[in-house]
Parts: C-alpha cells; structure tokens; sequence
C-alpha cells in the first residue's frame, strides 16, 4: 500500500471539463476515443458499453474509460439506437444529445447522465491509468464519488470566486477515489502488479520526462539511451520490458495527445501543431492522427471533443 501511496503523491492531476447531458435519441458509438480520462454517472435512463456482450449502467453508478482506450458506447435503448462512428457522432451530435446549464436540475432530468474528463499523470509525465492497462469499467453506487462529481458539475456552471480552486481539488479526489474503489474491489490485480513496477525506475522516469519536453525534436532511441544511460541496442528492449510498448509507439501516442491539447487550447495551423509535436510531413501527420482518433485533425478542433457541447 505504500507504493500506492508514492504513486498517488506524485500524480498531478488536471480538470478538463464538465458536463450535464440529456439524451435526445438512443445512440451507439463505435470506438469511442480520447486522450482524457473521462467518469459518467447515470442520472436516468440507460447507458451501456462493450460490443460483444454489452454491460449496463444502472442509474447511480458510474463508468470509467481511462485515456487512449477505445470503447463502444450506447446511450439511450441499446435496442433502438442508431450505430454511428465516433466522427458521425462528432459531426452531427446536437442531434443526439444537448447540455444542461442549470445547476439545479442536475440529476433531475429524464435520460441524463453527467460527465467529467481529467488528466492523471504521474511526475506530470505519463497517463497514470492507461499506463497500467486498465480497460473501461463500472463503478457501482457510491455516493462519495457521485457527490463529488456533482459538486464539479455545480461549480462548473456558476461563475463564482474560486471556483477553478474548487474544481481542482474536487478533481484530485475524484481520482483518488477511484484509485480506492480498484484497491478496495482487487480489480485488475496481474496489470497493477505487472505494470506499477516501472514507477519506480528513475532512468525510465528521465525518459518519460525529457519525452514529455522535447516532442518536437529527435527522440530516437539513440537520443533515450543516451538519456537513460543504456546502450542504444538496449533501450528498445528495456522500455518495452518495463512498459510493455516499444518506445516509439509510446512516442507517437505523447505526440498525438499534444497535438489534440493544442488542437483544442490554440488557433495555430494544423501544419504548425504537427510541426511542433515532431511531423514535419503535415500529410503524413493528418494521416497518423486519423488513423488513431478516428477523425480528422480539423474536425477534432472544429468539435474539440466528444461531451464539449
């Protein structure tokens, strides 16, 4: 449990956004993606996820999809929901769900859920949960984290002083939280062992963190053994060994998550944003971020995200 404890002190954890959201029509999302973790908590109605044998929501609880996990989510009657792509949903969503801004029907209305999506990284430097492999799971009823995410939703639509103080702390215990309930309920036991190791290399935290600072130079594996003073022949194996992925497809993943930072917090060119996470082939760029979010770079800036309506 200590380690636990160090884990959960280094990580530094970052609001994105909220929402309160009804459901207008039943919908299922093939392949739903993004690069925030993001919690929903059933209000009304029904949510589901999973393809093969879909797992329902029961009204109170919660599901979570950690970052960089594709997930297949229905929201509304799985049996008369309309299957779309993430990029259909994206492109036509007003019609199928819209956003509540009134503090006191949260909770309240027919077919509604609420959302919260928030970075965990550990130094700053890696995402905590998709790091260790934790696929999307429910959360049965607590009251604790239902609580908090309704607190975050609160604050979120008034305009009050500290209100940002307010959220960020609210935030950092809502991950805790979570944290809590995987520990207290033993799931995904073999990844937390497995893959928690790695948080206590220093030379493989030097990578991470000089990855993290330099996306848009050369990080070739002879440029991270040099960082993490191992041979160049070596380091490809040893990343892989700790994290289980090679280190340049952990590269372009960092990449790709700055690249939709940047698509949704500046006004640069989508030739510059590619540029400065390290593509100088902006073709080849668009062709890469397509690939992975299932959308084109300018759409992901036109529609940000997937609950930012």
């Amino acid at each position: 449990m200590e380690d636990y404890n160090k884990i959960i002190e280094s990580l530094g954890v970052k609001f994105v956004k909220a929402r309160h959201i009804r459901i207008l029509q039943p919908i299922t999302i093939k392949n739903f993606y993004d690069v925030q973790n993001s919690l929903t908590i059933l209000y009304d109605g029904e949510v589901s996820f999973g393809s093969d044998e879909p797992q329902r929501v029961e009204e109170g609880d919660m599901l979570f999809i950690p970052g960089g996990k594709h997930a297949t989510v229905t929201y509304g009657n799985g049996a008369s929901a309309k299957t779309v792509s993430n990029e259909e949903f994206m492109t036509n969503r007003d019609n199928y769900i819209e956003a509540g801004h009134d503090p006191a029907l949260i909770g309240k209305l027919p077919n509604s859920f609420g959302l919260i999506s928030f970075e965990a990284k550990v130094f700053d430097t890696v995402n905590f949960f998709t790091s260790l492999d934790v696929p999307p799971f429910l959360i049965k009823r607590d009251d604790q984290i239902a609580a908090t995410i309704n607190q975050i939703l609160t604050e979120d639509m008034l305009d009050t002083p500290g209100k940002g103080r307010i959220i960020k702390i609210k935030t950092e215990e809502v991950v805790i939280e979570i944290i809590r309930y995987i520990l207290k309920n033993k799931l995904f036991v073999e990844q937390l062992v497995t893959n928690s190791t790695y948080f206590k290399d220093p030379r493989l935290i030097d990578i991470f963190a000089y990855i993290k600072d330099n996306l848009g130079g050369d990080l070739s594996n002879k440029v991270l053994a040099n960082v993490a003073n191992v041979s160049e022949d070596y380091v490809g194996q040893y990343f892989k060994m700790l994290t289980g992925i090679n280190p340049q497809d952990y590269i372009e993943y960092q990449r790709m998550e700055k690249a939709v930072d940047l698509l949704r917090t500046s006004k640069k060119s989508i030739r510059a944003i590619g540029s400065d996470v390290g593509y100088k082939d902006t073709a080849y760029f668009c062709r890469r971020f397509k690939m992975m979010f299932g959308i084109p770079a300018g759409k992901m800036r036109r529609r940000e995200s997937l609950m930012n309506v």
